[in-house]
């Protein structure tokens, strides 16, 4: 990031004068789900480089038995540590990429409305995502990118592999477009407590992963998911 000097520019209005900071918030909005992207790349930077490392790296003998019976040690793949962080990191990212699909959708749907009163339900639909977007992936992306490191070891610290600066990445992402204290408050105080009538949108929302787990009860392939 960087620092940046104003003195002695020239201000121009954009937009209605007093009508700034609404203004404003319709580009920082959008602002906020590039960066929830940016939380949803650093994930899949940190597994795309962690996974080929465990694939080569060799280190003692896995606890569920021998498996490179050839080599002096087991890759550390095989390590039950070191699959749950591979696997927490494969799943922050797509389960982060599928709410990025979901607000994709919601966006087709509000340019597609056919009027004022349902492209405004799409869009409160779509205020209440952006703040979650936002803080938990860019707060997920920080777990992912530090395991990253860890699976490297001792020299995952270092820059030679590249882990340290995607960790680096992934910490400023939670500060700039509004820090993740910014988000909790304006989803709890401006998407949820003042929606009219109160709590309708949250309700909403968990209305719809109920009834998508109650279509879904009896596939036997979505059982785990949704038990």
């Amino acid at each position: 990031t960087c620092v940046c000097v104003f003195d002695q520019s020239v201000g121009y209005l954009i937009g209605r004068e007093n009508k700034g900071l609404k203004h404003m918030f319709t580009f920082m909005n959008l602002a906020r789900l590039g960066t929830g992207m940016q939380g949803i790349g650093t994930m899949e930077l940190a597994l795309q480089n962690s996974v080929p490392y465990t694939r080569e790296r060799m280190s003692m003998r896995a606890l569920s038995g021998v498996k490179d019976r050839d080599k002096a040690g087991d890759r550390i793949i095989w390590h039950p540590d070191i699959r749950r962080m591979l696997l927490t990191q494969k799943a922050l990212g797509e389960g982060g990429r599928c709410l990025m699909y979901r607000l994709g959708k919601l966006s087709d749907y509000f340019f597609s409305a056919k009027d004022e009163k349902a492209a405004g339900r799409v869009e409160d639909e779509m205020g209440l995502y952006t703040p979650i977007l936002k803080g938990f992936l860019t707060e997920v992306s920080q777990e992912a990118a530090y395991y990253g490191m860890q699976v490297y070891g001792g020299h995952g610290y270092i820059k030679e592999w590249g882990m340290e600066q995607i960790a680096r990445d992934a910490r400023i992402s939670t500060q700039y477009e509004g820090t993740t204290g910014v988000q909790a408050l304006d989803l709890i105080g401006r998407k949820i407590l003042t929606s009219r009538p109160p709590l309708k949108l949250l309700t909403g929302y968990v209305r719809e992963i109920l009834q998508f787990c109650a279509a879904n009860a009896s596939d036997q392939r979505m059982l785990p998911f949704v038990v």
